[in-house]
Order: C-alpha cells, then sequence, then structure tokens
C-alpha cells in the first residue's frame, strides 16, 4: 500500500451511501464456507458469491448505483455502456429497472451467454471488432452523436461505490477478515472492497488478483506507472481491460495491499473446484481469489480469509471445450 495519500474521488460514506440505495433492489448475496477449503489452506474462509447477484455478477450494484443518480434529463436521452459482457448486463438490467434506455457497446468476440443476456434484458448491443477499434473511441462517437451519458465500466466514482458494497456486505455477514482476495480487471471491485475493508476491518489486508496473461495492474501497483496490456489472451474476460484508469489507480495504489497473478491453469483448477465442491457455477474471473489461495500466492494458514465471487456468468460451450 503506497504511503502517498492522493486526494481519493470515492470513500466509506459513498460505499455507505451506495448500499442504501440497493437495499431492496441488489440481492444481498450469501456466504459459503467448506471445511475441505479450511483443511486445504489452513485458513478459515469465506466465500462471498456475487455469482448469486441479479444478473450473475457484482457488476449489477455499480451500474445501479450509478443509473440510479443520472438527473431526469439524461434518464431520457439514455446512456451508454462499453462492455465484454457483465457490466453491459448490469447497465441493461438497471436500465430496465429505472426505465432508462441502454446502448452497449461489445467486442464480436464476447461470450455468446452475455451478450443474449444483455439483449434480453433490453441493452441495444453494437458490436465492434477488436483489431479494429477501441471500445473506447466507438463509444465516445456515440454517445456525443446520440447525447448519450457514458457509464464505463470501472473508472467511475459512483460505479466504485457500488461495487464496493459487496465488501461492506461481506464483512457485516462474517465480522473482521485477516485477508481479502478480490479478482481485478479494471479495478473496480477490488478499490470498492478495499475502501470497505479499510473502514470496517482496518488490519484486513486486501490482495488484488489477476491472471499472469494480464498483469497490467500488478506492474502498475508495483512500480507506481501506469502500464497496460493489449487484448491478453486470459480465459478470465472479465479481466481482459486494458489497464487501470484514472480512478481506480490511485485508489489501488493507496488501499489495497498486496497484487498477485495466477496461472491460466491454476484459474481453470480453481473454478472446476468450486463447481465441484461448492456446487455453484463460477466465471473464470470470478475464481481468481480462490485460485490465488489454492495455489499458495498469498500466506492464509491461521488467517480469516474473504474471496469475493465475483460473478458467474459462464460460456458453458467454451468452457467444456476448455476441460
Amino acid at each position: 500500500m503506497s504511503s502517498f495519500v492522493p486526494a481519493l474521488s470515492v470513500n466509506f460514506d459513498d460505499v455507505q451511501a451506495a448500499a442504501d440505495r440497493l437495499r431492496g433492489v441488489a440481492h444481498r448475496t450469501p456466504v459459503l464456507t467448506s471445511r475441505t477449503v479450511n483443511g486445504l489452506t489452513g485458513a478459515e474462509v469465506f466465500f462471498k458469491c456475487e455469482n448469486f447477484q441479479r444478473m450473475g455478477a457484482f457488476k449489477f450494484r455499480g451500474a445501479y448505483n450509478a443509473l440510479s443518480q443520472l438527473d431526469a434529463a439524461q434518464r431520457r436521452r439514455g446512456v451508454l455502456a462499453y462492455s465484454s459482457g457483465n457490466h453491459a448486463q448490469a447497465i441493461a438490467l438497471a436500465g430496465r429497472i429505472l426505465n432508462i434506455p441502454t446502448t452497449i457497446v461489445m467486442p464480436s468476440d464476447a461470450p455468446a451467454v452475455k451478450r443474449r443476456a444483455t439483449e434480453g434484458y433490453g441493452g441495444e448491443v453494437i458490436l465492434y471488432e477488436r483489431a479494429e477499434t477501441t471500445r473506447e473511441a466507438l463509444a465516445a462517437r456515440l454517445a456525443h452523436e446520440r447525447g448519450l451519458a457514458v457509464i464505463p465500466p470501472f473508472d467511475h466514482p459512483q460505479v466504485v461505490a457500488g461495487q464496493g458494497t459487496a465488501g461492506l456486505e461481506l464483512f457485516e455477514q462474517v465480522g473482521p477478515l485477516d485477508m481479502l482476495l478480490v479478482c481485478c480487471g479494471g479495478g473496480g471491485l477490488l478499490s470498492g472492497c478495499a475502501i470497505a475493508a479499510a473502514a470496517m476491518s482496518p488490519g484486513c489486508r486486501v490482495v488484488g488478483v489477476e491472471p499472469e496473461q494480464a498483469d497490467d495492474a500488478t506492474r502498475s501497483f508495483y512500480s507506481g506507472a501506469l502500464h497496460t496490456v493489449h487484448n491478453p489472451a486470459t480465459i478470465a474476460d472479465g479481466a481482459r481491460t486494458p489497464s487501470l484508469g484514472t480512478v481506480t489507480f490511485p485508489l489501488v495504489r493507496h488501499c489495497v495491499h498486496q497484487m498477485v497473478t495466477v496461472e491460466e491453469e491454476a484459474i481453470g483448477r480453481a473454478m472446476l473446484f468450486l463447481w465441484e465442491r461448492l456446487k455453484i457455477v463460477v466465471e473464470p474471473t470470478g475464481a481468481l481469489g480462490a485460485a490465488a489461495l489454492f495455489e499458495g500466492r498469498v500466506e492464509a494458514a491461521g488467517k480469516r480469509v474473504g474471496v469475493i465471487v465475483s460473478g458467474g456468468n459462464v460460456d458453458l460451450q467454451a468452457i467444456c471445450q476448455l476441460i
């Protein structure tokens, strides 16, 4: 964790306010435990199962928190988001609940299950080719042409605050922890949960977990300079973001204690273990924290450890082929 204290764009008051907005709208997701996992790791492990959240991932929290604060004019015009899948679904569902039109820019190779779900929630999906343009450039052009408010997947204070409510709930459910493992793509969930941890369990060590193939946040965290990665070849599609953002980079640097990476094979093993032993459907990105725990990337023995299982929106056909 950096000793420098920047002017941070999100604080615990924001996370608490988001929790108030989400109360009765978002699911209060369960926490699962496993004696088998405890025996294998020597730790007392608590899995916060955001795969049971509305639309199947934590992303609903940030999307609804951001959309619910738009003024009447913005709501009428609608919003635009760009996403490989989970944020897309979250924006579409939140828009349907709040009666806000939604347009989603998605890569053509996004998991089919996530595209179908986004359309099912009422979002207008616009596909693009990763090799031809960036989602940010296409989104900026469309937003300008249509007068839409852009809600990015992670680099937005209200999105970060909403994602932090997953961590807030976990601490309310299980009490103080010694360690919290959180997957990292663009850093919205990680930074939000780290803010919650600092307030609710000050001694908790917050660890971000990335795929080894997409280690931009890890390199950024340790170097202090923002690193990028281009379309990394990882099964954890939620972690393919090119870099941390202007909002999340300083939050991660200041609030997170450690970053680690895990190999592709480890992600697959962790995902299958959670399927088989906890009997829950977890997507590869959602298994990152568990992979770091199972592979010994952190010193967990004798500790109370929280693991955020971020989502369960699996492209079953692709995963079965991989297996």
